[in-house]
């Protein structure tokens, strides 16, 4: 295993500092651990707070600042991040109009992301949760962020954000697994002539294992898939067209390519698309594609300013 790291007990503080001493105008490093914060913290609106395990830069920390998160709180590699961390995040951005934890749909984030909300509603701040049952969680954080910045209640917040997540599907596919520093060995093997599909945001292995196919017909598999799981027909979408950390953009783009032209084909118009890498998988070649079933507010806020390291509107 090469990684270029001083030591494996130093990887996500190292990190987290490396990234706060890069962006101080977006974020600030707290002292209890991984956590950033908006280095201008804004009063009355709702805060925004998400995290994980590391390992999905430049997911959570990049997407603190104006118009998107207000904390992000980072665990181990591939780790959920502790009940304390997750408390002195909330703690750091909290207004008198509340917080808005985003957490993604794994037992430990879920868990310990609830433990801190008891433990900050105990202290009387106002906290409500959404969970994300998808992993690329981008557009939930930059959607309920822009309704945040209106001044909208947070229970306003909460259902624009549980709206995203009823609309939004994804599916993702690797050539080449991801190692986690600690572990010193590929969570997986792949040969050289196979793929692994459906496959997830922690170096885990996907649905299945098929033989490596062409671009194109990769992009229609998982496209059958997400078109079959939500009614997209006649409507407007937002595409986003995520590396898992080590796919060229060369290759990204060849694949929008094909999700345009489907999409196009079946009467789906696309609004906005992104690409790039947006939710890693460290070093995991492979790409997700996600769609967002769009309607007018959805959209306003899906163009709403945001400035942030990773994410600009």
């Amino acid at each position: 295993m090469k990684k270029i790291i001083n030591s494996v007990e130093q990887v996500e503080n190292e990190m987290v500092l490396g990234m706060a001493k890069a962006y101080p105008q977006y974020v600030r490093k707290l002292d209890c651990g991984n956590v950033v914060v908006r280095t201008n913290r804004k009063e009355g609106k709702v805060a925004l707070i998400s995290g994980g395990g590391s390992g999905h830069e430049p997911a959570h920390g990049g997407y603190v600042g104006e118009g998107m998160l207000d904390a992000a709180v980072s665990g181990a590699v591939f780790t959920s991040p502790t009940p304390d961390q997750i408390y002195e995040g909330i703690k750091a951005v909290a207004t008198d109009q509340g917080v808005l934890m985003v957490i993604k749909n794994y037992t430990g984030d879920v868990m310990n992301f609830e433990m801190a909300g008891e433990m900050a509603q105990m202290e009387g701040i106002k906290v409500a949760q959404v969970v994300v049952n998808d992993d690329v969680a981008v557009f939930v954080h930059k959607i309920a962020g822009a309704k945040a910045e209106t001044g909208a209640s947070l229970e306003e917040v909460q259902a624009v954000a549980q709206k995203v997540i009823d609309n939004v599907r994804t599916m993702g596919m690797a050539i080449r697994p991801c190692t986690v520093p600690a572990a010193g060995q590929p969570g997986f093997e792949l040969n050289d002539d196979e793929m692994e599909v459906g496959i997830g945001i922690h170096g885990e292995p996907g649905t299945h294992r098929e033989p490596l196919k062409k671009a194109d017909e990769i992009v229609d598999l998982l496209l059958e898939k997400i078109l079959a799981d939500l009614d997209y027909s006649g409507k407007e979408v937002a595409v986003m067209i995520n590396g898992s950390g080590a796919t060229p953009l060369m290759e990204l783009f060849i694949v929008n390519n094909r999700v345009s032209d489907v999409l196009a084909e079946k009467g789906v118009k696309v609004y906005k698309t992104l690409v790039g890498e947006y939710m890693t998988s460290i070093e995991m070649e492979g790409f997700s594609i996600s769609l967002l079933r769009l309607d007018d507010e959805l959209k306003e806020l899906l163009d709403a300013k945001a400035d942030t390291p990773a994410f600009k509107a």
